[in-house]
């Protein structure tokens, strides 16, 4: 046990170092150099902001497309691509050492190999809140467009004093669309971008009526009235299929979690109590049954509670 510990760490160690010391030495742009390595005479800083550098001119001749800037922009995370794989690599390291010390190899292992399915995880959720998020700021966007295109300002205009007043993501969506429209891009296609982003059908219909109005004219202001009261409408039905459908979510939340802490509680009260179960092959055989059994029944608990209108 204690031979594969030291195994893992020095073989990390040494790829880690490689990549710091032997990666090739190009000028890296002021736009991707770490303002803390200036400020900061701390060791541990540097070393990782010259990892995280290093991994930067690794990947930047490479097309990984696992984590990239903008699925991290769109989650709210202003990270990296290396700097979330740095991340990823130290948790991965410290659950296994957590893993080796509490249950042994297998556990260690596991905790691994899991570490990037995790963070994959995590991103998605972070990106699913912000995406919540903004839209359930949607109808404060169009009152403050509205607004501003009653006292006389172009739709532009408008765009740019939403950005200034709403809250973030809304305000950071706003902001990239006027920049994105300042360099020459179509609004429309702006616009679009933006809901296929946030994933948002609302904000297609606006982005819709922007552009019928600048076709063919009329008041703005009045249409964009009457698509907010239509998404205010929506947000309500919204709001009580989701408190209709929380009872069933709880439920399913705990029915697939239950198995796996009785596991981590067994494996923690009496860590030899579960061998047999990992020592033979029924055993094995049981715990594929189970999965493929967890699997048909999480499809199933999710087609129940997954309510669309």
């Amino acid at each position: 046990m204690l031979a594969i510990a030291l195994t893992f760490l020095v073989t990390s160690a040494a790829l880690t170092l490689a990549l710091v010391f032997f990666a090739p030495r190009t000028a890296i742009p002021l736009e991707r150099r770490r303002p803390y390595l200036e400020e900061s005479n701390s060791v541990l800083t540097r070393f990782a902001g010259t990892a995280a550098d290093s991994l930067d001119r690794y990947l930047s001749g490479k097309n990984v497309r696992l984590f990239t800037k903008e699925r991290l922009e769109n989650a709210g995370l202003r990270l990296s691509q290396s700097d979330f794989f740095i991340l990823i690599f130290v948790g991965g390291t410290v659950g296994f050492l957590a893993g080796l010390v509490v249950a042994g190899p297998l556990l260690a292992i596991l905790l691994l190999l899991i570490a990037p399915l995790v963070a994959h995880f995590a991103v998605k959720f972070l990106t699913s809140k912000r995406q919540a998020r903004f839209d359930a700021q949607l109808g404060d966007t169009l009152q403050l467009l509205t607004g501003s295109l009653r006292a006389g300002h172009s739709i532009l205009r408008a765009i740019d004093a939403a950005a200034t007043e709403s809250a973030a993501p809304t305000s950071e969506e706003m902001r990239r669309v006027v920049a994105e429209t300042s360099l020459g891009k179509d609004l429309l296609s702006t616009l679009n971008d933006t809901a296929s982003r946030m994933e948002n059908e609302d904000f297609v219909w606006i982005a819709q009526a922007i552009q019928i109005n600048r076709e063919v004219g009329g008041n703005l202001a009045e249409v964009l009235d009457q698509v907010g009261d239509t998404i205010r409408e929506r947000s309500e039905i919204k709001g009580q299929i989701a408190s209709l459908a929380a009872e069933g979510k709880f439920s399913a939340y705990i029915l697939l979690a239950l198995p796996f802490g009785v596991i981590a509680m067994l494996m923690l009260i009496s860590p030899g109590y579960m061998d047999p179960l990992f020592g033979s092959v029924i055993g094995w055989a049981l715990i594929g049954t189970s999965v493929v059994l967890m699997v048909i029944g999480t499809l199933w608990l999710r087609k129940i509670i997954d309510l669309k209108f």
